[in-house]
């Protein structure tokens, strides 16, 4: 095959979610580029990143959708499916962080992050691959996090939510491959988005003290994981199923530990000590 072809979604069916802004937009404009037809779907504003695709020649939906709710999840495949033939991509991108100490965290904090992150990716899995299982063929990726095997503090929440979507993946991945549906994950590292962007508010030197242990000594643009998922939804990655390929810039090449910043006056502060 030639090699260019191995990498071609022309004809194919892709839904993205948290497709509105950062790296849910990359994701979906790159695979559009690679000649896939979209639906979107996010809870905030779809219409820049509808407007991104559509002038750049592709096809694009836009189907706001809640991905905690199993309904509002529904009417995303089957509006795919009725409007654009069927779903042959889906990559669960929709996600949220809160930062808390853990004895801070409420058990709605707990709740909102697990349903949009881990409930959020099954919820679309389990809908999605109902088709893909039917028609025998079929790509997921799920975008984890390096949270998935490695821990931050503050963000016990996050940690359990992206750890379960690698154990996730790979579940469905020995479940679903004997019928030609291949799950697998990206995990990035720190990445300049709107999130990173509120993490960062008003904590001065964070970005320089992480920078400073990434070998490639930057943050990763949305931009820098189009390419990984691409891998994964295409043909070029037809022997590859329950993989996480990390996105980096080879953060975890030489993990230093949890960092203590700020860390014991956190826990003082939740303790009241």
């Amino acid at each position: 095959m030639n090699p260019v072809k191995l990498f071609d979604l022309s004809g194919q069916v892709a839904i993205v979610t948290g497709a509105a802004r950062g790296l849910g937009r990359a994701l979906a404009v790159g695979l559009a580029a690679a000649g896939a037809k979209l639906a979107l779907a996010d809870i905030l504003d779809l219409s820049c990143t509808l407007a991104q695709i559509e002038g750049g020649g592709g096809e694009a939906i836009a189907v706001p959708t809640d991905v905690r709710d199993r309904a509002q999840v529904a009417r995303l495949v089957a509006e795919t499916v009725g409007r654009l033939g069927t779903v042959d991509v889906l990559v669960n991108n929709a996600g949220i962080n809160l930062i808390r100490p853990t004895l801070e965290t409420s058990e709605e904090d707990w709740d909102l992050v697990l349903d949009v992150n881990l409930k959020g990716a099954f919820l679309c899995c389990q809908a999605a691959g109902r088709v893909m299982l039917e028609k025998g063929a079929g790509a997921i990726v799920n975008i984890g996090s390096i949270n998935s095997e490695y821990v931050f503090p503050n963000s016990a929440a996050y940690n359990a939510s992206k750890a379960g979507v690698l154990l996730l993946t790979k579940t469905l991945a020995y479940e679903w491959g004997p019928y030609g549906v291949r799950v697998n994950a990206v995990c990035p590292g720190f990445m300049e988005t709107p999130m990173l962007e509120e993490i960062q508010r008003g904590k001065q030197g964070l970005a320089e003290s992480r920078t400073g242990r990434i070998p490639l000594r930057r943050f990763a643009a949305p931009e820098d994981l189009v390419g990984a998922v691409i891998f994964l939804a295409s043909p070029a990655a037809a022997y590859v199923t329950g993989h996480a390929l990390y996105v980096d810039g080879g953060w975890t090449l030489g993990w230093p530990g949890v960092e203590r910043v700020n860390l014991d006056e956190d826990l003082k502060r939740a303790l009241r000590l």
